[in-house]
């Protein structure tokens, strides 16, 4: 285990509106804010998108198991944000349902918002953390240090 302290900086609460592709735009605004680190969480529902649902089998490197879901569903999720030298570095996992039907998983860059997502941002101030490829998994892993 590695871990490093800080504090809470400016908090953002952050409306996405319908059809706004939501990694994009969480990225453009932590380029706009200069957000280096900070947690995320957020209700509302997606449209349409990508979701990983873990890897095909536990071995590393991972291969991921994808998924593409459509026609809007209910969503509730975290995730995190780490600038690096490529720019913000976004990592968000949620869980949505439509009828009785129920996903969890890692959102991957297309997925588009249906109506509305809200949106908190938390700044972490102080942290030692970064995020790149982790030659070992070939993952974008923390690290903290």
């Amino acid at each position: 285990m590695q871990y490093t302290q800080g504090k809470i900086g400016r908090v953002f609460l952050v409306k996405f509106e319908n059809k706004d592709i939501l990694i994009p735009n969480l990225a453009a605004l932590s380029k706009r804010e200069k957000i280096k680190a900070a947690s995320v969480i957020f209700i509302g529902a997606l449209r349409e998108g990508d979701l990983v649902t873990g890897p095909r089998k536990p071995v590393i490197p991972p291969q991921p198991n994808k998924l593409t879901f459509k026609d809007g569903w209910e969503v509730m999720g975290l995730g995190t944000i780490f600038t690096n030298a490529k720019g913000p570095q976004i990592h968000i996992h949620a869980s949505m349902g439509k009828k009785r039907k129920v996903l969890t998983g890692c959102v991957r860059g297309g997925s588009k918002v249906f109506l509305v997502i809200e949106a908190v941002i938390l700044e972490l101030k102080g942290v030692k953390a970064s995020k790149d490829i982790d030659p070992k998994t070939g993952l974008n892993l923390l690290r903290i240090g």
